[in-house]
């Protein structure tokens, strides 16, 4: 079952390993709250989104993972990089990431980021509001640059995922309606400063079932040929990423082969680029959560496992009520138990798993919490004054860190 989520995670007697290294060794070596992440996972999903789709460019979101080895890791696998923020932007260039490979998304980018991204030349920015495109026009005035855009269009398809991550309903904060949309190109065709070259489209995260990127293609191939019909000169259809992974043991990985199978026939008559954004999918399953069991409590109707990892660390349960698959590093001879696994953090939501059943478990155990390579750190604080986690990746039976573990220090340092 372990091999569904990873096929490089396994239990080598009863002791658990990913590519070929012992994740107890690692807990003890580098302590824990630890995250450790599979390299050779992230390239072979990038690898599969380019046999997919050989003729499209694959733009890493930045968002799920933004550890610059990872960044530099699926540069080196050929993909680009989908970025939201100037610090995305920051990270990926200093990944390696050429800037004709990268895409902007985001709903309130600022001055200095929009300078910083039209300096850096860009791929395009995929911009989300009518203001966004007059204050981007002035702004790449001002620089004597002409900056490339597509608009996010939203096609207004439920993508069956947690309303928290469906961003392609007509409700959502995201982009311009599609039936809209074509007030705001004749708009942007009007600027001087703006080059109009493609459609975005990105509908919502997790999500397992392909049948809604099909409607969502259709919708947008539809538009493609009412523009190209008013004479523009749409280069790349951007249809976003999404694509969920398995988190339940009843789940299942959806393929990069599966997305193809559903939008590839729709737009096969498209002469424009096509543009993928996974991020999840890449790194989601690469990465796994090391925590240490500190006590054990059972309050007679109620059994609680308090580890050293709290929702500053993993906060997508406490979010989202996300289910994260949690196996012992070790396993032993001993009965199941139902119990909530919570952390330090003082707040009733600190949690990783409510009424599970796990092996019971004794103080100073480790834990494997599964699928947190995506929006794990990433979205990680340092809530209650906690230093942030340390990060290694691991690859072909050898590991190396690739961001310490914060202190004291670290946290205060700008402190005035």
């Amino acid at each position: 079952m372990l091999k569904e989520y990873n096929p490089y995670l396994e239990y080598k007697g009863e002791e658990l390993y990913l590519e070929g290294v012992s994740l107890k060794a690692l807990a003890e070596k580098f302590g824990t709250p630890l995250y450790v992440y599979s390299g050779s996972y992230i390239r072979d999903r990038i690898k599969a989104y380019r046999e997919a789709f050989p003729e499209a460019l694959i733009c890493y979101a930045v968002k799920a993972n933004f550890n610059p080895h990872i960044v530099a890791l699926v540069k080196e696998e050929g993909a680009g990089a989908d970025i939201v923020s100037g610090g995305e932007l920051f990270i990926s260039l200093k990944a390696g990431i050429e800037p004709s490979k990268i895409v902007y998304a985001g709903v309130g980018k600022t001055v200095k980021e929009l300078e910083y991204a039209i300096s850096s030349d860009i791929l395009m920015f995929n911009v989300e509001s009518l203001m966004e495109l007059e204050v981007l026009d002035e702004l790449a005035g001002k620089l004597g640059k002409k900056a490339r855009i597509a608009i996010r269009v939203n096609p207004d398809v439920d993508p069956k995922t947690h309303p928290y991550i469906s961003t392609g309903m007509k409700k959502s904060k995201f982009g311009v309606d599609i039936k809209t949309a074509k007030k705001e190109y004749e708009h942007a065709r009007k600027l001087k400063n703006l080059q109009v070259v493609g459609i975005h489209c990105h509908i919502g995260s997790q999500i397992l079932d392909v049948s809604p990127y099909i409607e969502a293609s259709q919708k947008v191939v539809e538009l493609y040929y009412e523009l190209i019909k008013e004479g523009f000169d749409i280069q790349y259809l951007d249809v976003g990423g999404g694509l969920g992974i398995k988190y339940k043991p009843e789940q299942s990985n959806p393929e990069p082969s599966d997305l193809a199978e559903a939008i590839l026939p729709v737009v096969k008559e498209v002469k424009a680029k096509i543009i993928l954004e996974p991020g999840r999918s890449v790194v989601g399953n690469a990465g796994i959560l090391l925590t240490q069991v500190q006590f054990i409590k059972d309050k007679g109707h109620k059994h609680f496992v308090i580890v050293d990892a709290g929702m500053n660390d993993l906060v997508r349960p406490a979010m989202y009520e996300a289910y994260h698959h949690i196996v012992p590093v070790e396993r032993k001879d001993r009965p199941y138990i139902k119990t909530d696994v919570v952390g330090p953090i003082c707040e009733t939501g600190d949690f990783l798993a409510l009424d599970r059943e796990l092996q019971a478990v004794e103080r100073g155990e480790y834990l494997a919490v599964l699928s947190a390579g995506a929006y794990g750190f990433a979205m990680s604080s340092h809530y209650n004054v906690r230093p942030r986690a340390c990060e290694v990746l691991v690859e072909k039976g050898k590991y190396r860190v690739i961001r310490q573990r914060e202190d004291y220090q670290y946290i205060t340092f700008l402190s005035i």
